[in-house]
């Protein structure tokens, strides 16, 4: 399904809920499809299980995915509705970044130019 970087500083449960937030986002993965078990996965990836499901809790709530007892984990459709609190907490999110980029010699052309390659990508990673 996916790999991970397990040189990164990156904590793994959140390369896990970045990879499926990119899944999910791109429409790899289609609403209410069934997530691999936290068992299946955990084999898969060879991490621990309990990774597995910090992953799949803070995907759930973030609302990208829900559980249904007995069953499994699924994909979530996708909001139409804004939600203020989430755009406020991104805008601050995004002026720190910003601050720092521009505090460690990006350029505004540099900069604008990582933010529409991250659009062109539907918001994914380019690698």
């Amino acid at each position: 399904m996916f790999e991970l970087d397990l040189r990164s500083g990156k904590p793994i449960y959140e390369q896990i809920v970045d990879k499926f937030k990119e899944l999910i986002i791109n429409q790899v993965l289609d609403t209410d499809e069934k997530l691999p078990s936290v068992r299946e996965l955990a084999q898969q990836l060879t991490i621990n299980p309990n990774t597995i499901q910090k992953a799949y809790r803070e995907l759930e709530n973030q609302e990208l995915i829900y559980s249904v007892k007995g069953r499994g984990s699924f994909v979530n459709a996708i909001s139409s509705k804004v939600n203020p609190h989430k755009v406020k907490q991104m805008e601050e999110e995004l002026k720190k970044l910003l601050t720092e980029a521009l505090y460690i010699g990006m350029t505004i052309d540099e900069i604008r130019d990582v933010v529409e390659q991250q659009l062109r990508n539907g918001g994914g990673s380019d690698t």
